[in-house]
């Protein structure tokens, strides 16, 4: 879809023509840097491209009745954005974090209530690893942000201070090395330094999302938090599981009382054992009641990582429930046909996968309070994540599935996009920030277990973090499909 203008920011002469803006369905190129920075620096495209050169594709105004057809033909943005955000990404193409994420920012969505655009437009993205299969350029082109050679650039907008009103931080995704305990080495908390470094110089701050955990590194994600806090800028990070749909809806009130509980997941074991970590932790977290200003205990004493055989060992010990197991497992869409441990055993290598750790793998987490719980990688058997807890009071097991519609739409990065929004707009994380400490230094813990001979490790970083749960989970409720009656 064409623009009907397109200026440059502070020149006002037409955009030049990126290279390399064509279709590519190759996701495997080498970063290359040099194409994209062929026009010198920063590519300023912009300010603002509003409307289509066609009047039907832009029938409804923000916050106006929804056109006709916006499955298909959504309108375009039909005013300027109140407020900006400067997109810092490690890479940008079809299908990647950034492009769901961002996506919804350019695009808007569709919702319950109509066509929806937030009230945040993207003024900037730098990019650090532009591949052939790069939409970045394109899409400024189509959208008139600016592109940026450097995240200084792009939360100043050339201007050499803080020029936005919020920073996307979304480091996954791209080519990266992994270390010895198989993390990959995604610059999240190096960008984020780089964030700091221009609030600093400016005098003032705003708010910032980091995209999943805050860093793969518990000590480098312990700074990040207490950078914010000292600076007083708000910061949101996690997963979208915990704020995707739940079948059924299990919502369990503040103050629930637990005995033990489980999450049956899969994939790549650090990518989404930190989906796994978050989808337990929000909801475990509604153990414990608010305690006002200090936060409720959420502190984890210890970590283990097992892995093969030894993981049905742990559950024939009674070191996990395979009762709460079945009780998961009734849940999942996914759920292969045989045994587990043969499915298991039989899982060949995803080509797609860049770390491939032979499973089952189970991360043992005990609690400060008492509580015992287990994330298990079942790849083979299940390619989805559920959860079932034992409750006290009267005894009872509660089970839920973890929703996430499939690509290409992923929705469950729209559901997330929707609390990014609110958190702008606020500057109020919709979850304290402490709940993505606590559960990517327990994966930190489990991944340095692993490569331990599945140690058993102290956490004496973990014990006392604090938070109070949030009084709605803030998962999505409404139906995605909406269907025209």
């Amino acid at each position: 879809m064409n623009a009907s203008f397109q200026q440059s920011g502070q020149q006002g002469q037409p955009v030049p023509k990126l290279p390399g803006t064509g279709d590519s369905a190759d996701l495997g190129d080498k970063p290359d840097r040099r194409a994209f920075l062929a026009l010198g620096g920063s590519a300023v495209v912009g300010p603002w491209t509003f409307g289509s050169a066609d009047p039907a594709e832009n029938a409804a105004p923000d916050g106006g009745a929804t056109p006709p057809f916006p499955r298909s033909r959504p309108p375009r943005r039909s005013r300027k954005p109140d407020k900006t955000v400067a997109v810092v990404t490690t890479t940008y193409y079809y299908l990647s974090h950034a492009y769901h994420i961002v996506g919804r920012f350019l695009h808007g969505y569709l919702r319950a209530d109509g066509y929806h655009f937030p009230s945040f437009g993207v003024a900037s993205v730098y990019v650090e690893q532009v591949g052939k299969n790069d939409l970045s350029r394109e899409l400024a082109q189509e959208h008139g942000f600016r592109l940026s050679a450097s995240i200084e650039d792009a939360l100043t907008l050339g201007t050499g201070k803080l020029a936005v009103d919020g920073v996307l931080l979304i480091g996954e995704h791209g080519d990266y090395p992994y270390n010895a305990k198989g993390q990959k080495l995604y610059p999240r908390y190096e960008y984020f330094r780089q964030i700091v470094a221009v609030f600093e110089k400016s005098g003032r701050s705003v708010p910032v999302f980091c995209d999943k955990h805050l860093s793969y590194d518990r000590r480098r994600a312990a700074e990040m938090v207490a950078t914010a806090q000292q600076m007083g800028f708000p910061l949101m990070a996690g997963s979208s599981l915990p704020v995707t749909w739940r079948r059924p809806e299990l919502e369990l009130p503040v103050g629930t009382r637990m005995q033990e509980a489980l999450v049956a997941s899969r994939g790549e074991l650090e990518i989404y054992g930190i989906h796994a970590l978050e989808a337990l932790q929000c909801m475990v977290e509604r153990r414990v009641r608010p305690q006002g200003k200090a936060g409720a205990r959420q502190g984890v004493r210890a970590v283990t990582c097992l892995q093969g055989d030894a993981v049905w060992q742990a559950g024939d010990d009674g070191r996990w429930s395979w009762e709460l197991l079945e009780h998961a497992l009734s849940r999942s869409l996914s759920r292969n046909a045989g045994d587990i441990r043969a499915n298991c055993r039989r899982f060949p290598r995803p080509a797609t996968w860049g770390q491939f750790v032979p499973g089952p793998i189970a991360f043992l987490i005990e609690y400060v309070d008492g509580l015992q719980a287990a994330v298990l990688q079942l790849d083979g058997h299940v390619a989805d994540e559920t959860f079932a807890v034992r409750l006290g009071e009267p005894s009872r097991i509660a089970s839920c599935l973890f929703y996430l519609p499939p690509p290409p739409g992923a929705a469950f990065l729209e559901a997330l996009t929707r609390h990014i929004e609110r958190f702008l707009e606020t500057g109020r994380p919709p979850y304290p920030v402490q709940r993505t400490l606590l559960t990517g230094g327990i994966l930190d813990y489990a991944l340095e277990s692993r490569i331990r001979n599945s140690q058993r490790l102290l956490t004496p970083d973990l014990e006392d973090i604090r938070y109070d749960p949030p009084a709605d989970s803030g998962f999505i409720r409404e139906d995605y499909t909406v269907p025209i009656c």
